[in-house]
C-alpha cells in the first residue's frame, strides 16, 4: 500500500505539450503533484475519482473547452473541489468575466504572465488549502 502523501495535487489541464511540461517540473520542483490532462473531457473524467488541491486550466482544448468544464463543475457539486486558476491566450473582458462568473478565482493571460508569477500564485493558493 503506498504511503499517505502531504503533498497538495494540482490537476493541470494544457493542451500545449511544452508549457505542460515546463509547468509540471516547476511545480514538482516546488513539491507539488501534478496530474496532467489534455483535453476537457479527461478533465472532467479525472474529477469523478480524484479531487485535486487546485485545478489550473486552459480555456481552448480539444474537446470539451475549458469554460464548459468549468460550467459541468458548476452544475455538478460531485466534481467540485479546489480552486480553479484560468490560463488562457483569450485575454477579452467577456472571456475573463466569463471564467469569473463560473467560479476562477483567476483568470490569467499566458502572454502577460511568467511562469514565476504562475507557480507563485498556485503557492499561495495551495496554502490556503
Amino acid at each position: 500500500m503506498a504511503e499517505p502523501t502531504n503533498k497538495k495535487t494540482v490537476l493541470l489541464v494544457e493542451d500545449d505539450i511544452f508549457l505542460s511540461q515546463l509547468l509540471t517540473t516547476r511545480l514538482q520542483r516546488a513539491g507539488v503533484e501534478v496530474l496532467k490532462v489534455f483535453d476537457g473531457e479527461a478533465a472532467i473524467e479525472t474529477l469523478k475519482t480524484v479531487k485535486p488541491n487546485l485545478m489550473l486550466l486552459d480555456i481552448i482544448l480539444p474537446k470539451k473547452s475549458g469554460f464548459e468544464v468549468m460550467e459541468e463543475i458548476h452544475s455538478n457539486p460531485m466534481l467540485q473541489g479546489g480552486p480553479i486558476i484560468v490560463i488562457s491566450n483569450l485575454g477579452q473582458d467577456s472571456d475573463m468575466a466569463r471564467g469569473k462568473a463560473l467560479g476562477a478565482v483567476e483568470y490569467l493571460v499566458k502572454a502577460q504572465t511568467g511562469i514565476d508569477e504562475l507557480v507563485e500564485k498556485i503557492k499561495s493558493y495551495l496554502d490556503r488549502t
